[in-house]
């Protein structure tokens, strides 16, 4: 029986040695799972020098994939979907920082929408390292400097990124895996006050997701283009005359005041994010494959190419054209299907495009990302 108070409540001193042993229970429970962590770790660490070995890729994004997959269907709760998903986040990229140091390679400075998909992607524990142009990203993992790249492909308001699909076309590397992430624009400055705003930075994509609400609240401020949306919120740090358009990371970052939240013309802004590499990822199930081929300039040379697709019942969720560098009205399409380039109908739809095209690549198969 446990002591009561007149009132019927339980006495404080009860309550106390209830609360230290619910204590004692957790402090067991956490040695238990620090033991489990350090052991889980230390097999990983085997698999880690297995694939030094064999000069493969440490990560595995298939395979952590389907081990997320598994865990939420064993999942009783109360431990939330997201919860599962950021521990587990964390426990792998541990993981691999004991397996090998990983540099990935991303648009930088820090605090720009492709550090934020970068971090969000591979968790603490590897090297992030700023790049200053996609062409320096897809040199350095090309060159090996860097193990993997995040760099932005099409975004859901201003469409495709066309460096990126131009560099996938001329390099050998292939498509990892694919993040989307949710942009959110605010408005920053050093007093946070509108009316002390003549001159706004930021990227010119940025500029363009926000080009209504700028007309409006600031149609005297001259719009000033910069590298990326973090140098903006850098130079607004500098001039108490200026604004920068960037994430609330930046403006924390350099110490700036929001002026106005979520500024974007569109709610629903997403930008899709390529990691790059050279991995050629396990099925999942849940795959996407991309395409780039090159057609003959002759009539219904483009329809002929595709066909297969269409015969095989394949779903098609991107088609883009680029016109090629050193050719003039030449082009190359980009294409994503549903699938892995394993799957006998994507093998068998490859194999029956390619008699149909100049040149046919698989830009890479990966495991389907989540859309916010």
């Amino acid at each position: 029986m446990h002591a009561m108070t007149q009132s019927g409540q339980p006495s404080n001193k009860t309550t106390t040695d209830r609360i230290a042993h619910l204590r004692d229970r957790i402090d067991r429970i956490d040695q238990q799972v620090l033991e489990l962590i350090n052991q889980r770790l230390r097999v990983g660490k085997e698999i880690g020098d297995i694939k030094a070995d064999r000069g493969t890729q440490v990560a595995d994004e298939a395979r952590e994939n389907l081990l997320i997959q598994r865990l939420l269907k064993l999942n009783t709760g109360p431990l939330t979907e997201g919860m599962l998903r950021e521990i587990y986040r964390t426990v792998i990229a541990a993981s691999r920082e004991l397996q090998r140091h990983q540099r990935v390679a991303f648009l930088g400075p820090e605090a720009t929408f492709s550090h934020i998909a970068a971090r969000h992607h591979f968790g603490p524990g590897v090297k992030l390292v700023p790049h200053t142009s996609i062409e320096d990203i897809f040199s350095d993992v090309e060159k090996e400097a860097c193990d993997y790249g995040v760099v932005p492909v099409e975004n859901s308001i201003e469409g495709s990124v066309n460096r990126t699909l131009d560099l996938l076309f001329e390099t050998r590397l292939v498509i990892c895996a694919e993040k989307y992430q949710n942009i959110s624009h605010d408005l920053l400055s050093i007093s946070g006050k509108l009316e002390d705003i003549k001159a706004i930075y930021s990227h010119d994509q940025a500029l363009a997701q926000c080009r209504k609400w700028l007309r409006r609240h600031c149609p005297e401020a001259a719009l000033k283009e910069s590298s990326s949306t973090a140098e903006a919120a850098r130079k607004a740090a500098e001039n108490p005359a200026a604004a920068a358009i960037a994430s609330r990371e930046a403006g924390t970052l350099y110490q700036l005041k929001i002026v106005s939240p979520r500024i974007e013309d569109y709610p629903r802004n997403v930008t899709r994010f390529l990691v790059i590499g050279r991995d050629q990822p396990s099925p999942t199930g849940n795959d996407k494959t991309s395409l780039m081929f090159v057609t003959s300039h002759i009539p219904g040379a483009l329809h002929h190419a595709l066909q297969p697709i269409a015969d095989a019942g394949l779903n098609m969720v991107k088609l883009e054209s680029r016109p090629m560098k050193h050719e003039n009205w030449s082009y190359f399409f980009f294409v994503d299907l549903e699938g892995h380039r394993t799957d006998r109908t994507v093998r068998e739809t490859m194999d029956r495009m390619m008699p149909m095209c100049l040149y046919l690549k698989c830009a890479g198969s990966y495991p389907k990302g989540e859309k916010p």
